[in-house]
Parts: C-alpha cells; sequence; structure tokens
C-alpha cells in the first residue's frame, strides 16, 4: 500500500511515492540518453505525472498508461477492503488520483490499461503482507471509468479513445485495431452509458472475484461484446 497516514494508522508497510517517481525519472533520463522510445505502465502518482509532462514538452519518445483504479479509486479503499485494493503500484492519495485524471484529459497520459489481475480467494484471505497485488477489474474498468465521464472530469469522446484507438496506436496496430474502419476486425464493445448495475463478483466471467468495488453501484455498463464478428457476452438484463 501507498506509505502515508493510512499506512501508519495501519502500522503496514508501505511503498514511498519515490519509488516509482525515481524509477520514472530514470527511465525518462534512459530515453533521452538513447533516444530511445519508452513507454511507462500503471503510473500512479502526481510526481511522475509532472516528470511525463517535463519530458514530452522536451521531445522524449514517450507514452504513459494508467489503470482505472488509480483514477478512479484512493488509499482510503484499504480501509474498508483490506486486500481486495492492494494494487503494485499502490492506490495513492486524492490528490494523485486528481493529477493522472487532469493528464488522462490533457493527453499526458495516453491510454488506460485494465492492470487485470485475478486471484483465489484463499490467496486473498492471507495477511495483507502476505496477500498478492492485483485486482479482478477487466469487467468493472468500463463501469469504473463511466464515473469520470458522469461527473464532467473527462469527455466521453477522450475515455473511448483511451480505452481503444490509443492502445492501439501504441502498439503500432491502428491499421487493424482499435477503429471502425471497413475491413478491420469487427472488435466492437457495445455499452449503455446510463445503464445502472450493482457489481457482484459472483457473476463475473473471470475464475477471479477479487475487486474492492463489490456491493458498488456503477453507472455505465457493458451490454455485448463482439470479438471478429462473433458476440461472445452479453449482459444480463
Amino acid at each position: 500500500m501507498n506509505e502515508g497516514a493510512i499506512s501508519a494508522k495501519l502500522r503496514l508497510k508501505g511503498i514511498p511515492y519515490a519509488a516509482e517517481d525515481r524509477m520514472t525519472a530514470r527511465d525518462i533520463r534512459l530515453a533521452q540518453e538513447t533516444a530511445g522510445r519508452l513507454h511507462l505502465a500503471h503510473v500512479s502518482t502526481a510526481g511522475s505525472v509532472e516528470l511525463i509532462r517535463q519530458a514530452k514538452a522536451q521531445g522524449v519518445r514517450l507514452t504513459a498508461e494508467a489503470a482505472p483504479h488509480h483514477l478512479t479509486l484512493t488509499e482510503e479503499a484499504i480501509l474498508t477492503h483490506g486486500t481486495a485494493a492492494k494494487v503494485n503500484p499502490p492506490l495513492r492519495t486524492q490528490k494523485d488520483a486528481d493529477a493522472l485524471v487532469s493528464a488522462l484529459r490533457d493527453g499526458i497520459i495516453d491510454a488506460i490499461a485494465t492492470d487485470h489481475a485475478p486471484h483465489t480467494r484463499e490467496e486473498k484471505a492471507r495477511n495483507f503482507d502476505q496477500a498478492p497485488f492485483g485486482i479482478s477489474g477487466f469487467e468493472t474498468a468500463l463501469g469504473s471509468l463511466m464515473t469520470l465521464v458522469h461527473r464532467q472530469k473527462i469527455e466521453l469522446a477522450t475515455l473511448i479513445a483511451k480505452l481503444t484507438a490509443q492502445p492501439a496506436r501504441i502498439i503500432g496496430k491502428s491499421h487493424v485495431m482499435g477503429n471502425l474502419k471497413p475491413g478491420s476486425p469487427a472488435d466492437i464493445t457495445i455499452f449503455d452509458p446510463d445503464r445502472e448495475w450493482i457489481v457482484n463478483p459472483e457473476e463475473f466471467a473471470s475464475k477471479g472475484k477479487n475487486t474492492p468495488l463489490a456491493g458498488t453501484l456503477l453507472k455505465g455498463r457493458v451490454m455485448a461484446t463482439i470479438v471478429s464478428g462473433r458476440v461472445v457476452h452479453r449482459a444480463s438484463r
């Protein structure tokens, strides 16, 4: 978990901001020195956001992504959800989450990745320091991120791009992924932006039920998923 007030309150060893910020600075410096291309995954701190902002302004070939839980949750979730909210990097503060959302809106954060990490109940039932990192986040990704849209923190078009076209661009597959152009694979997600639903991990298709969102009311739900023209998922009515 994040090193701060919550870790001190729970008397648990935390992961400091510096652990991420210093590695971010190091990797950016290496990209500058080698004229290489750098992609930073799972950005979680306001400090890293500022380093990325500066590097992009200086012309470093750099892309970055953040996960839904770092954009929508904070370290406070540990108090109520325990190991279900244990991820790496850890959930940070509201200041960090706000910085990530602003960076997403401004184009400093290029994409969103679910960081889907399912675990068994037995694994997550261990003591906090022994339980594995990770959230089963694939099936709640859109619903949780729609919170940002409904609160007018980002535009719906921006969210869709960060989940589709932008990841495809980063991996050099924009010609065959992340678009609906004629000839592209019919990989389509159909969703209702206003459909309210309560997260029930027992209904997950994933074998991993570990989520800090159990029982949460979300607004925005995937209704169907099409892969290569074949319907592979339909939401229950």
